[in-house]
């Protein structure tokens, strides 16, 4: 089984906590929840499998939803749990070895398992126990980080102050990613996101068909917007938003420039 203790270490030390709420994490909650609800008919059983401090169980637990979180790190649940208002489970577990009963739900989102196993045999079994949790019909929303995120962001900011891709040690974990998907963090980035898988969004896509999903779309998270230099202040207007949302939905299946878009979400059904 893949090492996980620097996953583990990342997200237990505290990682999740309030990045939704700052900088593009922002736009990231606001479209997730968005490309969510377009999915959600009626109260349904909802299985939220890496849910770190439960950001998007408390708000399904909101509108009404039977929600499970499962997390991999106990201060992400313990977290999840102290700072809960509408109740919902939360517990300790693996994505890869999910003790939840056959055929019990109707949702079951994977917004960050996926793209913390660098093992496709190991996001294989991630997969085979979402899928053999749903119901049949059930939904899958899965998330994946584009492979060239590091790269593009390192470009938005390039010569205004910042220089990593001046830096040998950073080109080359572009390099690997570009290359192979995989993203290792290297040693004198310790604030960076922890060792994982980036996709394409048609190399997920495929993945999840794989294991007997009927796949039904993919769709940009953040999309091409991110790269406004002025973002958050854009964001916060309400007229600018609009603006920026109206680009987002124009844009948001079209995989030709979804590599831009740090985060996509891939939605499937169990046959």
């Amino acid at each position: 089984m893949e090492n996980m203790d620097e996953v583990y270490e990342f997200y237990n030390n505290g990682a999740e906590i309030d990045r939704l709420e700052r900088g593009l994490g922002i736009v990231e909650f606001y479209r997730s929840k968005e490309i969510i609800s377009q999915y959600l008919n009626g109260k349904s059983v909802i299985y939220d499998i890496g849910g770190g401090i439960g950001r998007y169980s408390s708000w399904l637990a909101e509108q009404g939803h039977d929600v499970t979180m499962i997390e991999y790190a106990p201060t992400a649940v313990d977290h999840a749990i102290k700072n809960m208002t509408t109740p919902y489970k939360a517990l300790v577990g693996d994505a890869r070895d999910l003790h939840l009963p056959d055929d019990s739900a109707d949702v079951v989102l994977l917004m960050g398992p996926l793209y913390h196993l660098q093992n496709k045999s190991e996001r294989t079994k991630v997969l085979k126990e979402a899928y053999r949790v749903l119901k049949t019909g059930g939904l899958l929303i899965a998330a994946g980080i584009s492979k060239f995120s590091s790269t593009t962001w390192a470009l938005s900011v390039y010569g205004n102050g910042n220089e990593f891709i001046d830096d040998e040690i950073y080109m080359n974990m572009l390099r690997q990613e570009i290359l192979t998907g995989e993203h290792n963090r290297p040693k004198e980035y310790p604030y960076f996101i922890a060792n994982a898988y980036f996709h394409t969004p048609g190399e997920l896509k495929a993945e999840i068909k794989k294991r007997g999903f009927k796949v039904l779309n993919a769709h940009a998270v953040e999309g091409s917007i991110w790269i406004s230099p002025a973002l958050n202040d854009k964001w916060k207007d309400p007229e600018s938003r609009n603006r920026l949302l109206e680009i987002l939905h124009l844009t948001e299946y079209d995989e030709t420039i979804m590599g831009m878009s740090p985060h996509f979400l891939v939605t499937a059904k169990k046959s």
